[in-house]
């Protein structure tokens, strides 16, 4: 396995990645899946906000998984705090692969010298939570039905992991 920054080559995969979770899922809160126009713009939008896409690739280049963020708020004082995202194939969860990306992303925002990464986990999803956790997130509150998908209502847990970067911050 190979960690190494995804490209617009990658999109069809990512997208099946993405659909996989919003079809059988609560990890996306969306219900139609994501076309590659979609995907097209997501990718510029991530380009653009000079966001990583962490890809995860097997011996036959194979994207197995993959992890971003990008902004968490539009407010100018919220410059330093991210949202971020793992995702994994459904035929290749369960090999540690999402705690190999979630490493990286934390790195990766640490090298960009941002200070705040926030994960929104739907609250059935113990496993991600508990990966979450043994990286040093802590549950910073669960919001009570925010969601409604598969006929029920569903909570949004939301972790948070400070980190000593920047150095030296700055206001606007």
């Amino acid at each position: 396995m190979e960690l190494r920054p995804c490209t617009e080559q990658q999109l069809p995969e990512i997208l099946d990645i993405f659909n996989d979770a919003i079809l059988n899922s609560t990890a996306l809160y969306d219900y139609k899946t994501r076309t590659l126009d979609m995907m097209q713009a997501w990718y510029a939008d991530k380009q653009k906000g000079n966001y990583p896409i962490v890809g995860a690739f097997d011996e036959n280049n194979l994207l197995l998984g993959f992890s971003t963020y990008g902004m968490f708020r539009v407010r100018p004082a919220y410059k330093y705090s991210i949202e971020h995202s793992v995702y994994v194939r459904p035929d290749k969860r369960g090999q540690g692969l999402g705690k190999i990306l979630l490493k990286e992303i934390i790195k990766k925002a640490q090298e960009q010298n941002f200070h705040t990464l926030v994960g929104v986990i739907d609250a059935s999803n113990t496993v991600s939570m508990k990966l979450h956790e043994a990286e040093g997130f802590v549950l910073t509150g669960i919001m009570k039905e925010v969601g409604f998908k598969f006929g029920k209502w569903l909570d949004a847990a939301f972790y948070q992991l400070i980190l000593e970067t920047p150095e030296c911050p700055v206001g606007e």
